[in-house]
């Protein structure tokens, strides 16, 4: 079980050190099928793994990093039901997309830095999920965060991208500053980083430390996983590849948010305040973010809103107490979300880059096999009766429900509007930008993408119409997944619930989905749509609800006030008109000093000869200087080249002890 863990991880790593380092040097389809490699290397490690688990959990230490008195960093696993799910759901969705990757990248030129950045991206991931020690899932942390800055602006040429990658660097960067803080809190009340004693332990805390400490991962999870207030970076992050977005939103960036506050939960659920407004913002996040994609015009927008608003759904159910219920929806969500994506991203491309909805149409009869791929999506996101997205949407609202106490009522009704608004939009963007237009897109103006791209979503299509299948409710059969995750502290396999709410709740969701779909086609499906004017209610929703505007308005403008008082009245009417003068008076002695070194010693000393003749002799400056280059590729090359001399030189040490 060891080695199979370690190769997980390696696998990933040693194809992004590997396009790294030599990439440059091989033929494309050779960095293609090192990068794709990598990943389904990782994902046969994942299916070993989750056989050699069972329902058990495994503890090991590869190596110690370092240790200063009492502080001790070493790579510790910890690989428990939860993460074997996670690993499994994270390597075979980000093989889907590497290899689809390879169809979707075929005319970019900058085909070695994409694969290098997508095999990190993953490795990151996976670091996340297995490692027990603290410190090491931060350097996860950073590493997808990293990696997703360098991937959403990677064609960085145009600068609407390169402003998308920064604001998501930004606005994730503040969530990590809670997690900073979150991490030296832990040392200091446990004396170690270690996810499994720290949960052993949690117990001890007081209250008003749990509160703290739940309010903490809250609010890291917010930005990783862009819950409110930070939702703003991701809808701006569809500016980078389609592949890009799947990745970001189905099996990396978004979900770890949520996984961190799983991983910790026996820590959160101590606080039934931190667990009352966790449950709150994954509420009011999922209603937030349907209504901002009611009115989005952009297909990929729509999904990232959707996105947004299905995440919420994962953080509702840990604040109700479900981890089962959140990780059936992360699995579910992979597989749809993906999906999506993936379809749209065909579409996009056939289009000649047109991302509108309002200017698609007739793809039923010019890429029929999309057509359906979309369907199935679509179906499964809506939570369409008896598949995947319906069961594990379900499960949380009822656990919600369940709580005692008004507030999550509120939040299980606002989960309710939420879910009827998800059909909605879902089939507003279907109906309107899929079906037969007299307007839309004739056979000469497309260019279909290769057929690759498509047959390979198929494995998706069918995760995603069927995995309602993982964890059935009592009412219909046995709820696997639950009961496979039953030693996962905090996880409970049954909710508890009777058997005839159960059913109240399903047969009203069903019937409700149905209803709120044949709604969507009545205002979307029955005559081509026109594009509404961007004015009113449509204005507000379309914007996401003014968030971005209320950010501007009160981050940022004033941070521009102070800038241009600072430039205009300070720097340029004092310093610039005068006054350096009598600066310079009240420094004279300094200035002095500075001009006998300059004179007396530099011109004088140095260019007698003395360390010329040395660096004649030596010639290393100027070798040195060549890799002074001030481009991101060679610091990135070495830092990698470094990167792996080290984990070669702890797996030489970890097999001779």
């Amino acid at each position: 079980m060891k080695i199979v863990i370690l190769l997980l991880l390696l696998f990933p790593l040693s194809g992004g050190v590997a396009n790294a380092l030599l990439g440059r040097y091989l033929p494309r389809r050779a960095v293609e099928v090192i990068a794709c490699a990598g990943v389904a290397g990782s994902l046969v490690m994942a299916a070993v793994a989750i056989i050699l688990l069972g329902d058990r959990s495994h503890d090991f230490t590869y190596w110690g990093w370092f240790t200063a008195g009492e502080l001790s960093a070493s790579f510790n696993v910890h690989y428990d039901p939860l993460a074997a799910v996670m690993a499994l759901m994270v390597a075979f969705v980000s093989s889907i997309i590497h290899l689809y990757s390879v169809a979707f990248m075929r005319a970019d030129e900058d085909y070695v830095r994409f694969f290098c950045y997508l095999n990190f991206f993953v490795f990151a991931m996976l670091v996340i999920t297995v490692a027990d020690n603290l410190l090491f899932v931060y350097l996860g942390w950073e590493g997808v965060g990293f990696c997703s800055y360098a991937l959403i602006g990677f064609w960085y040429r145009d600068p609407a991208n390169a402003d998308a990658g920064r604001k998501a660097f930004i606005c994730t960067r503040i969530g990590d500053v809670a997690f900073g803080v979150a991490l030296a809190l832990f040392f200091v009340l446990f004396h170690n980083f270690s996810l499994t004693q720290i949960n052993a332990q949690a117990s001890s805390l007081s209250s008003g430390m749990a509160t703290l400490l739940g309010l903490l991962l809250l609010w890291a999870a917010v930005g990783k996983s862009a819950q409110l207030p930070l939702t703003v970076w991701l809808p701006d992050a569809m500016a980078g590849p389609t592949p890009v977005s799947a990745l970001i939103h189905a099996a990396t960036m978004v979900t770890a948010g949520v996984y961190l506050l799983m991983r910790l939960f026996p820590v959160v659920s101590l606080s039934p305040t931190a667990m009352l407004v966790i449950a709150g913002v994954g509420a009011v996040t999922s209603l937030y973010a349907a209504l901002a994609a009611l009115a989005q015009s952009d297909l990929k927008k729509m999904l990232a809103y959707s996105t947004i608003s299905q995440v919420g759904y994962m953080v509702l159910a840990v604040g109700a107490g479900d981890i089962v219920g959140g990780t059936f929806h992360l699995v579910s969500h992979a597989f749809f979300k993906a999906l999506l994506f993936l379809a749209a991203g065909f579409v996009i491309q056939a289009l000649a880059e047109e991302h509108n909805i309002f200017r698609m149409g007739n793809l039923r009869r010019l890429m029929p096999s999309v057509y359906w791929l979309f369907l199935a999506g679509a179906v499964s996101l809506s939570a369409f009766p008896l598949l995947g997205g319906f069961f594990s949407k379900d499960r949380i609202l009822l656990a919600t429900f369940l709580n005692p106490g008004i507030s999550y009522k509120i939040f299980w009704f606002l989960g309710v509007l939420a879910a009827l608004l998800t059909p909605i939009y879902t089939f507003r963007a279907f109906f309107v930008g899929f079906p037969e237009r007299p307007d839309g897109p004739q056979p000469a103006a497309v260019r279909l993408p290769p057929r690759f791209m498509a047959a390979v979503l198929w494995p998706l299509a069918i995760l995603a119409l069927g995995d309602g299948l993982l964890n059935l409710p009592g009412g219909f059969g046995k709820n696997f997944l639950g009961n496979y995750m039953a030693p996962v502290p905090g996880a409970r396999p049954d909710l508890g619930a009777s058997v005839a709410l159960e059913w109240l709740m399903g047969v009203g969701t069903a019937v409700s989905v149905i209803a709120t779909i044949v709604l969507a086609y009545y205002l979307y499906g029955r005559r081509p749509a026109r594009e509404p004017a961007r004015e009113g209610w449509h204005e507000f929703l379309f914007s996401g609800l003014y968030l971005d505007h209320l950010y501007r308005l009160v981050f940022i403008r004033p941070y521009e006030a102070i800038s241009t008082f600072l430039w205009r009245q300070v720097d340029e009417r004092v310093v610039d008109r005068g006054y350096i003068g009598l600066a310079k008076g009240f420094f004279y002695p300094y200035w002095a000093l500075c001009r006998f070194l300059w004179r007396g010693v530099d011109e004088t000393v140095l260019d007698d000869g003395v360390v010329k003749g040395a660096g004649q002799l030596l010639r290393l400056s100027g070798g040195l200087g060549r890799w002074t280059t001030g481009l991101l590729s060679t610091y990135l090359t070495m830092l990698l080249l470094g990167l792996a001399v080290f984990l070669g030189a702890l797996a030489v040490n970890w097999y001779l002890l």
